[in-house]
């Protein structure tokens, strides 16, 4: 069986394929090619970088293509059900990178605690400007509310509890068991919103932002919101402005709308710390991912 991994995998999983018999190929290709490549395979793995919507799958309908698997957690850049009425299968690895998002969220967190982005820039401008950064703010205490509460959203709850916050969630369905207690709990959105002192986005892409200007008119003054989720859940614009205005205090930003392009304004403003999307970027989460990956492929075979 060929196999096409278009946005890397671990060495260690493709050497495994490989004495499996499996004949990997490592290549990138641009969408206006990518579709035409794919019927020479019969499983493409892709990461966030390549896009599998639907021009791919019509030039790849009716070719041995059997199998598409995103490494990683989110959908989104595949058009799931259409590949799926063309008789290619989709699948994901949910597990493996969960733990190495929660982390950067949490990371993010305290960097917009303490200013570290812009100190730091500051420090490297050979400027020491510690009254202007010496205004930060403690976790111990803070409310966090998580917007989505699956894998990753639960990880990001218990290592906030596990700080000394106390974590509120919305859960319109599949409420999870076993998470409330004293410093967890399941509230209306409306309450979330209102509430926290934190807001943690960790939820699926929807047909509109999670935070719009309306939203952000409901939450406190000095919000920090953190997003290790999709960039589409943020109306970067409103952000932007909220941020201008002090209404929202600071911002922890992995994902963006345009990751090719991403809003350099709001990047670049004082009060956001900022990464290009490496959530899942761990030597640890990789490993697990490749692992996931092997398992998925040989048990298709």
């Amino acid at each position: 069986m060929r196999v096409l991994v278009t946005d890397g995998m671990d060495a260690g999983a493709i050497a495994q394929l490989r004495g499996d018999g499996f004949e990997v190929v490592e290549q990138f290709y641009e969408p206006d090619q990518l579709g035409a490549a794919l019927r020479e395979f019969d499983i493409v793995v892709i990461r966030s970088a390549t896009k599998i919507k639907e021009p791919q799958i019509d030039a790849a309908k009716g070719s041995q293509l059997k199998l598409i698997i995103r490494a990683g957690v989110g959908v989104d850049n595949i058009a799931v059900k259409y590949a799926e009425s063309a008789g290619i299968k989709v699948m994901n690895t949910p597990r493996a990178s969960s733990n190495a998002v929660a982390e950067l969220a949490i990371a993010l967190l305290f960097a917009c605690a303490r200013s570290l982005s812009v100190a730091g820039h500051t420090m490297r401008e050979q400027k020491w400007e510690k009254k202007a950064y010496s205004k930060g703010f403690e976790l111990q205490g803070k409310t966090m509310g998580v917007v989505g509460y699956g894998r990753i959203g639960r990880l990001i709850g218990e290592k906030a509890q596990a700080l000394g916050m106390n974590v509120l969630s919305s859960v319109h369905r599949n409420k999870p068991e076993g998470c409330e207690g004293e410093t967890m709990h399941f509230v209306s959105m409306d309450e979330l919103i209102s509430q926290s002192d934190v807001i943690a986005l960790s939820a699926p892409a929807g047909d509109k932002p999670l935070v719009d200007a309306e939203s952000i008119a409901k939450m406190k003054d000095g919000v920090v919101i953190i997003n290790t989720s999709r960039g589409s859940n943020i109306d970067e614009a409103a952000l932007l402005d909220a941020l201008n205005s002090g209404k929202v205090k600071a911002a922890g930003l992995d994902v963006w709308m345009d990751e090719k392009n991403p809003n350099w304004e709001l990047a670049s403003h004082p009060a956001v710390s900022c990464a290009p999307h490496i959530g899942a970027g761990t030597k640890e989460a990789q490993k697990r991912i490749g692992a996931e990956l092997v398992d998925i492929i040989e048990s298709f075979k």
